[in-house]
């Protein structure tokens, strides 16, 4: 196997025995037949929309599947085999109507030939021929910007996917997907083309994180500032971890009146800011953190424990049988719970103990969305003409187990008291609970939500930048971000489309960005990797 898309890669370089997450190599194997299949899908696809052939619901499966080969979100072979087949079946499917339409379906050898093996076995060989290091010949850096890519629209997949279970698409964002995937396989693609590509996946990238913030705030409400306790309530409990907003409006009614609180663990904190959520009385708290203690929070919860999205990893003996997936997740071993029917998770937390007693606890603030913040941008502004506030930054991005990530929680405390930190997604755990007061009345530390929610930093800091009649790049503003999977992969992009430079990034930077890529990112972002708090703070401010 060889694996480099996550940040904790094994030596800064790649996985090549098993993934540091866990992966094993027959799974990394599948996963990158996965792909290969899509890429395949994707061809008939582009040629399709040529002849104005589009089927939706082969759009929608296209991301799921890219979807499922995000970092630690689906560890399940048989799961992924079965993609890989329903991959096929619906390229086939669809270049059926391409023909008929009169485009074009006479593709070279390649993925879109691609005829999936009799045997798990087998196609796990398949994959061993298709993965990232198959093809030796290729240039270092087009192998670095096509890899760069397509984790990019791995990201991209997941927001996408997120937002249509709420009802919001846009059939330019699967073009661009398929047409990126496409890419991908395309010799002609210089250096130049391929970062112009990265760039283009960053803008989709924007409209999908819109798409689904319009989802998650149609449907449940504007985030407003609440506070939410870290300690517990007596009683039943079910833990739920991830992203997924309608998966928790789900098990929040069908739990009401039976005797369960239910608390949010990881990204699923800004969850209490919606008002359709918070409505519930047995909503009750937040538990845990994300990353570094995930493990021991999870073995110590004495109730259920749901899993909606990509956010575990090496699940324990001890607790695998109180755990519940739904949606794309699988690891073996885990339950999976599919539909909107949760009554396994609700039996399983009504079986166990909960918790025997009360346990007191901090709060934290949560809902800082760009409502919330822009209904007081008249007191922000006021704010900084008057001096009160000198900087803000933005602290957050994704956590995760490797060491450095200390850096973080350092740079937050050590961060001035006329400065504000706003910070989103779980990257935020190292820090979130720290008292640092206020400012005029304004929070120094500000929740803005999820990973997604970078829509509502980006919402936030072009209305600052409105208002002061200047660029984001002169704003009294610094993005100090961390990064693990591919969902930071496809914001950093957006990022760098909308043209913000000084990012400064870690721990560590990506093990698929080769030299020369990262020379072009310096030489026109000004993009930097973190060094130490101190020495970060004074090249910032002075």
């Amino acid at each position: 196997m060889f694996c480099f898309q996550c940040e904790q890669t094994a030596k800064g370089e790649g996985c090549t025995k098993i993934g540091v997450c866990g992966k094993k190599p027959e799974v990394a194997a599948l996963q990158d037949l996965l792909v290969y299949a899509v890429k395949g899908l994707s061809q008939v696809a582009v040629e399709g929309r040529k002849v104005g052939v589009t089927d939706p619901a082969i759009d929608h499966f296209t991301v799921k599947a890219i979807f499922s080969t995000l970092t630690n979100v689906d560890f399940d072979p048989e799961r992924l085999v079965a993609l890989i087949r329903e991959t096929v079946e619906k390229r086939e499917e669809l270049k059926k109507k391409v023909a008929e339409a009169g485009g074009n379906t006479a593709f070279a050898d390649g993925p879109a030939h691609l005829d999936p093996a009799g045997s798990t076995e087998d196609m796990v060989s398949q994959g061993e021929k298709v993965g990232i290091r198959s093809n030796p010949g290729v240039d270092e850096d087009i192998l670095s910007l096509r890899e760069l890519l397509v984790y990019g629209v791995k990201g991209v997949a997941a927001y996408t996917d997120h937002a249509a279970i709420l009802g919001q698409t846009d059939d330019g964002v699967y073009a661009f997907i398929h047409e990126a995937m496409v890419a991908t396989l395309d010799d002609s693609l210089g250096v130049n083309e391929l970062v112009g590509l990265a760039l283009k996946c960053g803008e989709t990238n924007l409209r999908a994180m819109e798409l689904l913030d319009a989802g998650n705030t149609g449907t449940y409400g504007h985030p407003v500032p609440t506070q939410v306790p870290l300690g517990a309530k007596a009683g039943k409990a079910i833990l739920v971890s991830g992203h997924d907003l309608k998966d928790l409006a789900v098990l929040l009614r069908q739990t009401e009146g039976k005797g369960i609180s239910i608390y949010t663990h990881g990204e699923m904190l800004p969850c209490h800011g919606y008002p359709e959520l918070k409505q519930y009385d047995h909503f009750y708290g937040h538990y845990g953190t994300a990353w570094q203690n995930q493990a021991r929070e999870f073995a110590a919860f004495p109730g259920a424990i749901l899993m909606t999205t990509n956010c575990i990893q090496k699940p324990q003996e001890s607790y695998k049988d109180n755990i519940f997936t739904t949606g794309l997740v699988g690891w073996p071993g885990v339950t999976h719970v599919s539909g909107d029917d949760f009554t396994p998770v609700i039996e399983k937390a009504l079986e166990m103990p909960g918790f025997p007693a009360d346990q007191e606890g901090k709060t934290v603030m949560v809902g800082f969305g760009r409502n919330a913040v822009l209904g007081v941008a008249d007191k922000v502004i006021e704010a900084v003409k008057n001096k009160d506030i000198r900087h803000f930054f933005l602290v957050g991005g994704c956590d995760g187990a490797k060491p450095g990530r200390n850096y973080y929680t350092q740079f937050v405390e050590q961060v001035p008291d006329d400065c504000v930190v706003l910070t989103l997604a779980c990257g935020k755990f190292r820090f979130f609970d720290k008292d640092l007061g206020d400012i005029g009345g304004i929070p120094r530390l500000l929740d803005v939500g999820q990973c997604n929610d970078a829509y509502s930093a980006v919402r936030i800091a072009s209305a600052l930048a409105d208002a002061f009649d200047c660029g984001v790049n002169d704003l009294p503003l610094s993005m100090v971000l961390s990064w693990y999977e591919q969902k930071a992969c496809a914001i950093l992009l957006t990022l760098l489309h909308l043209g913000v430079r000084d990012i400064r990034l870690g721990p560590s930077l990506p093990a698929f960005v080769s030299e020369n890529v990262l020379k072009v990112l310096v030489d026109n972002f000004n993009i930097m990797p973190i060094s130490t708090p101190e020495a970060d703070l004074k090249a910032i401010l002075g």
